[in-house]
């Protein structure tokens, strides 16, 4: 496992941004708005396609959980708003441990599956289509000896838990990062 600590503050695709770090109960949230962006994301939509999860005047707004701590399996989303605020993205870290390192940014230990989600502009934060991605990265930390089988086993039924939650509107951080957009916690 690789541990990550998110914070885009040095994203090369961004030449100027701003990043704030607040803490609510049960999660820290990361909120990191792209001013200037040089080379803009796209990435393949589930269900076809592509979109725009990347560019000037986006924002990735994450809600990292608090309080499991590590060698817990657990998930962080990320919702990526476009330049009008309205979710483009649902990018969910599946993880086997969290915590908050000295500088109050949340870090991770990457299980490599994630799930992703999108929204129709009609019902922004409702989760319209999902798909778990990366397994082909989490098979090779398996046969590499970075992760157990069974360890990778608990991935993918945490992978499928949150999947199906995000899909029925029942994803707890959803709501989190929702009432934090329209009524941020300053």
């Amino acid at each position: 496992m690789k541990r990550k600590t998110f914070d885009l503050r040095a994203w090369a695709r961004v030449t100027q941004g701003t990043q704030t770090v607040l803490d609510v109960p049960g999660y820290v949230i990361v909120d990191f708005t792209a001013r200037t962006v040089v080379r803009p994301l796209d990435v393949s939509r589930p269900g076809g396609g592509t979109h725009r999860i990347l560019d000037s005047g986006f924002r990735w707004v994450r809600a990292h959980p608090t309080g499991a701590g590590a060698g817990v399996v657990g998930a962080a989303l990320t919702v990526m708003l476009g330049a009008a605020g309205q979710p483009v993205q649902f990018y969910v870290d599946i993880h086997g441990g969290e915590g908050v390192a000295e500088e109050g940014l949340p870090w991770h230990d990457d299980l490599y599956l994630d799930v992703v989600g999108v929204s129709e502009p009609d019902a922004p934060w409702t989760v319209t289509a999902t798909h778990i991605i990366d397994a082909e990265d989490l098979e090779a930390a398996v046969e590499a000896g970075q992760v157990t089988p069974e360890l990778a086993a608990r991935t993918w039924d945490h992978a499928r838990q949150v999947d199906a939650q995000l899909r029925a509107g029942t994803y707890p951080p959803v709501e989190v990062l929702r009432r934090y957009v329209e009524d941020p916690y300053t």
